[in-house]
């Protein structure tokens, strides 16, 4: 007997490839804004929304809900999706769907953050330019590349300009690389914070406040950072000014940072071309600020320096007492300090060849003015280095 193949409207919503896929293409020019948005609404699994060349001028943010959408330019210096005109403090780009592709375009001077996409799992961001273009302000936008609560997010070729909290910024999320990128002049460079396996590798941080970060606060629904590879990164010249509003954490991170971790565990910094940073190359820190979160460990731990190449760091330190402590030392701190929070049970492995200091500070409400500084001995016993992560083929499928 010959079986009817019968093709019903859920049959084909089940399928993971849409079989009408189409291109909606959107010019610059008059009503982009609403064109624009109207494409991103109207988009349906599959299809691509294609900007054209030229200078988008927008005046409201615009968002994303559908899954499986690719949104691409004609280059992040030919397609411009410039905000300065925004009338709301918005985002803006905000992706809230699954398995989208952001490629090829730039966001200018939006009055929130550049693009940022929550809870889109499998999210790609490639070849992007995010930029507030009047440089370093306290009134730029948080974050350029913002994505939040995700599995499965590959940054790659994407370039950040002055944000005033973080570049490239991935929080509370699972499963990242951050890849072949340019953080430039923002208060750090990029932010890893409370999320769990990350690779951070072949990337320029430079002239920001500080270059990379890895973070772990109290009070958020995913903690316990963890998992961090740090490798064969340029670090070098991070010596602007902190430029970020008062009261956000970033705002107390030193200027003259290179690499800083922070109360996160299992971070692995090696193979990085650091240096010319004042404060120093490389920081291991605990979380010395009050909290209540009974959950929360402000602890740095299994923290593994190694194969780094330094350049000049620590002649200008902006710690507390990080003047009268260099003095202390012949003038300089050494390209690596870690604040002693923890005690031996979290000392970091150090493996370079460059000087190590301790500040013996582990009480992690004691004074600066109480610190005992101590070189710390090279290490000698054997790291067991994380996994490689590995995405999707579909995600670097888009990128080959």
């Amino acid at each position: 007997m010959r079986m009817r193949l019968i093709i019903t409207a859920a049959s084909i919503a089940a399928l993971s490839v849409p079989l009408t896929a189409k291109t909606i293409t959107v010019e610059a020019g008059a009503d982009a804004q609403a064109k624009l948005q109207e494409a991103l609404i109207i988009a349906e699994p599959g299809d691509t929304v294609q900007l054209g060349e030229g200078r988008f001028t927008l005046t409201d943010g615009l968002s994303l809900d559908v899954a499986k959408v690719t949104v691409k330019g004609r280059g992040a210096s030919k397609s411009i999706l410039d905000f300065t005109g925004q009338l709301g403090a918005g985002e803006g780009l905000l992706v809230t769907s699954d398995d989208v592709v952001l490629r090829d375009f730039a966001v200018e001077n939006s009055k929130g953050d550049g693009i940022k996409s929550k809870g889109a799992n499998r999210i790609v961001y490639y070849k992007l330019r995010v930029e507030w273009t009047g440089g370093p302000k306290a009134t730029n936008g948080a974050y350029g590349i913002y994505p939040v609560e995700s599995k499965d997010v590959l940054i790659d070729n994407v370039m950040v300009r002055g944000a005033s909290d973080a570049g490239i910024y991935v929080g509370q999320s699972n499963n990242i690389v951050v890849r072949n990128s340019l953080a430039l002049e923002n208060v750090a460079g990029i932010e890893i914070e409370n999320s769990f396996n990350a690779d951070v590798h072949d990337n320029l941080a430079t002239k920001n406040t500080g270059g990379i970060l890895v973070f772990d606060l109290p009070n958020l629904p995913q903690m316990g950072g963890r998992n961090v590879r740090i490798f064969e990164n340029v670090v070098v010249d991070n010596m602007t000014p902190n430029f970020a509003p008062k009261g956000n954490i970033v705002a107390n991170v030193p200027t003259g940072t290179g690499v800083m971790v922070m109360a996160n565990r299992d971070v692995h910094v090696f193979d990085n071309m650091l240096g010319n940073n004042g404060t120093a190359n490389v920081m291991v820190l605990g979380y010395r600020y009050p909290y209540e979160d009974p959950k929360y460990d402000p602890i740095a731990k299994g923290v593994a320096i190694w194969g780094n190449q330094h350049d000049r760091a620590g002649w200008d330190p902006k710690i507390p007492g990080g003047a009268q402590l260099a003095e202390a030392l012949g003038g300089s701190f050494p390209p690596i300090f870690w604040d002693g929070a923890g005690g031996d049970a979290a000392k970091p492995y150090v493996g370079d060849l460059v000087q190590a200091l301790s500040l013996g500070l582990t009480d992690l409400k004691a004074s600066p003015e109480t610190a005992q500084p101590a070189m710390l001995a090279a290490s000698t016993e054997t790291v067991t280095e994380l996994p490689k992560i590995v995405l999707p083929d579909s995600m670097e499928a888009v990128v080959r």
